[in-house]
Parts: C-alpha cells; sequence; structure tokens
C-alpha cells in the first residue's frame, strides 16, 4: 500500500496527497461526500443577539425580544442629545402641537378628532406599546384604538388604555437606555424604582432640590393623587403623568409627553429663576399642575 502523506495550505485552502493514487483519492473523496450527506446539515450555535444583563437590585428586566438591537445593544451611548430628539421627533409626527391651557379647560375632542385614533398615528402609538414595553406583558399588544387581542375599542373606553407611560419607556428605549430603565404603562412604577434606588439611570429629586434639565423627567399627580407630595414616596401606585423636558431656560421650562389631548404634546412650565420647579414657599411656580418630583435621568453622556 502507498504511504500518504498530506499538508493543508492555508492561502490556497486545499489539501496536498502524495502517494495516493488518482483512482484512491476519487474512490475517498466520493465517499467523503456521502458520508457527509447522511450526517445532515451542521447547525451553527450562535450567542443571542441580545445578551442579558443583571438588573439593579431585585428587579429584573424582562428581554427585549420586540426592541431592534441598534437600541438593546446598544449600537451608541444613551445620551440626552438622542432622547430629545426622539420626544421631539414623535411631537412633530403628531403635528406638533402646543397645549398651555389649564388641563380642566380643554374640552375633549370629539372621536373623530382625536390624534391616537387616526390612520398612520394609532398604529404608532402602538409602537409605543410594542417597543416601550416588556414583551411579556399583555399592554405590549396594545395600539391607539385596539386591545391585546386585536379588538376595537370605542372611544369612550379611551381612559383604559392611557399611554403616556408607554410614550416615555419608548423614548428611553430607543434612546438607548436598554435594561437599565425601569419601562411600565405606569409612570408611578418608574417614580418608585428612581425613590428606591432601583434603576442606575434614574435619580428622584423634590422640586425645591434640583433643577431639571433637559432630558430629565418632571411628574405631576393626577386625579385621586393631585396632592401627592415628594415626601409621601415611596408610595402604592398612583395616578400621575410625566413629561420629558426637552429645554430649560431660567423661568421656563419646554417639555413634551404623550397622550396629552391625545397626542404626543408639548408645554411651557414655569420655573423659579434658579430653574426648579418650587418657588421661595416650596410650592409649585406652575398653578396648573401639581409637580411633585423630578427624575433626574443619568445619561451616558
Amino acid at each position: 500500500m502507498a504511504k500518504v502523506s498530506w499538508f493543508f495550505s492555508q492561502e490556497n485552502s486545499f489539501f496536498f496527497f502524495r502517494g495516493v493514487s488518482l483512482r484512491q483519492f476519487g474512490l475517498w473523496f466520493t465517499a467523503f461526500l456521502v458520508l457527509e450527506g447522511c450526517a445532515g446539515p451542521t447547525h451553527i450555535a450562535r450567542s443571542p443577539p441580545h445578551p442579558a444583563r443583571p438588573g439593579p437590585g431585585h428587579w429584573q428586566p424582562a428581554p427585549d425580544e420586540h426592541v431592534p438591537a441598534f437600541a438593546t445593544l446598544p449600537f451608541e451611548p444613551f445620551t440626552r442629545a438622542d432622547a430629545i430628539a426622539i420626544a421631539l421627533r414623535e411631537w412633530r409626527l403628531f403635528g406638533q402641537k402646543v397645549d398651555d391651557d389649564p388641563p380642566e379647560e380643554r374640552p375633549p375632542p370629539l372621536p373623530e378628532q382625536m390624534p391616537e385614533r387616526m390612520p398612520g398615528l394609532w398604529q404608532r402609538v402602538g409602537e409605543y406599546w410594542w417597543e416601550g414595553m416588556d414583551p411579556d406583558r399583555r399592554e405590549s399588544a396594545w395600539t391607539g384604538i385596539h386591545d391585546e387581542n386585536g379588538t376595537l375599542f370605542e372611544p369612550t373606553r379611551d381612559g383604559e388604555f392611557p399611554w403616556s407611560a408607554a410614550f416615555i419607556s419608548y423614548v428611553m428605549r430607543i434612546a438607548g437606555a436598554g435594561n437599565r430603565f425601569p419601562y411600565a404603562p405606569n409612570h408611578a412604577a418608574y417614580i418608585d424604582a428612581a425613590v428606591r434606588g432601583l434603576s442606575p439611570v434614574l435619580r428622584a429629586h423634590a422640586i425645591d432640590a434640583y433643577a431639571p434639565r433637559a432630558g430629565d423627567l418632571i411628574c405631576t399627580g393626577r386625579d385621586g393623587a393631585k396632592d401627592i407630595r415628594f415626601g409621601s414616596l415611596p408610595a402604592a401606585p398612583f395616578p400621575s403623568h410625566c413629561d420629558i423636558v426637552v429645554s430649560s431656560a431660567p423661568g421656563l421650562l419646554t417639555v413634551v409627553g404623550g397622550n396629552i389631548d391625545d397626542a404626543v404634546t408639548k408645554k411651557h412650565v414655569p420655573a423659579a429663576a434658579n430653574g426648579m420647579l418650587a418657588g421661595a414657599d416650596s410650592k409649585p411656580v406652575d398653578g396648573r399642575y401639581h409637580w411633585f418630583v423630578v427624575l433626574e435621568v443619568i445619561y451616558d453622556r
């Protein structure tokens, strides 16, 4: 039997055989192809595209199955500029609405005038839910006009599907906060996380102790929680609303929030000369809203 010797050429990516007749090589190669075919396709194990990261404290975020890789990994740092730009982009999409009237003076819109129910916009609200919520939440399947089963709900049930917290969650998620932000369908959840120190990107401050910067969140109590104060925190879940600050100047903040007039809406918030929401008496300068907490957002830059 002929002695076989071989070597591999990395440059040309093939084997050389010495001492082997052409007929022998052909038989061996045919046998190799048959065995390879019997073995079936080769599956290469790949790591998941969005590796899980440990959550802070006892709060454990769910996998980001609904979120683009650029936001989950993320491709870029979590920045103040991105969060503000995303909020303003959504505001422009909804028609650049500005409403500085006291909320109790706003007449309820007719169903056909509700932006969240309009073609192209009810789907956008659905994207806030889909990308802003963790995938195990039923709310992630809601839209501006549908419940989680795809059933159209009447405008009279609009209050059962409030999406302002989904909007904030969406902004934070798409800006690249990753699993550091406590995404939730209600603002009280991430207010509580900030107060308890459960999120590495949120810090809660009293309105007379910290001047909001662009990119921070300011929050007010609603309905039965209108009189809630910073000293009452942490508290059981309560109705509230938070807006993202898109610009700040001495005496005035400009904020953007979701589900205001059934749209993404901008409003202007009076502040003290030092930029704080509270005046010398520690009460809100803005008499329209019961601002009670500022959530400082800790961006990567």
